[in-house]
């Protein structure tokens, strides 16, 4: 018997597993679509990402946008207010997530490599 976690996890919740890889992978394809749209500058906020302080700007400008977004879940789900752009929950979450993953790429300087 494995005491690897994941091959634990797969095995005791397959349809859980195989769902988050599903969601895993929207993600991804989400990212690439908008990276087509708006590049690398909307992120890096045309500097370098060279110094600490292109970073710490670059994770800043991150910041505001999940605040947005947290904003929007909580019209969507806690004060129960309809979208008017055509965003759903759904949506909302996997904009969050990705910049959780964009702010990891700009952390480790890997966003404009």
């Amino acid at each position: 018997m494995s005491d690897n976690p994941v091959e634990i996890c797969e095995r005791e919740y397959p349809e859980l597993t195989e769902a988050f890889k599903l969601i895993q992978r929207e993600q991804y394809e989400l990212f690439c679509r908008k990276h087509m749209n708006y590049g690398l500058d909307n992120i890096s906020l045309g500097t370098s990402l060279e110094s600490n302080d292109d970073k710490r700007l670059s994770l800043t400008g991150i910041w505001f946008r999940v605040h947005d977004k947290i904003q929007r879940l909580r019209q969507l789900v806690i004060n129960r207010v309809d979208d008017m752009v055509g965003e759903d929950v759904n949506e909302t979450l996997n904009d969050m997530s990705n910049y959780g993953v964009i702010a990891r790429l700009v952390n480790m300087r890997k966003w404009k490599r």
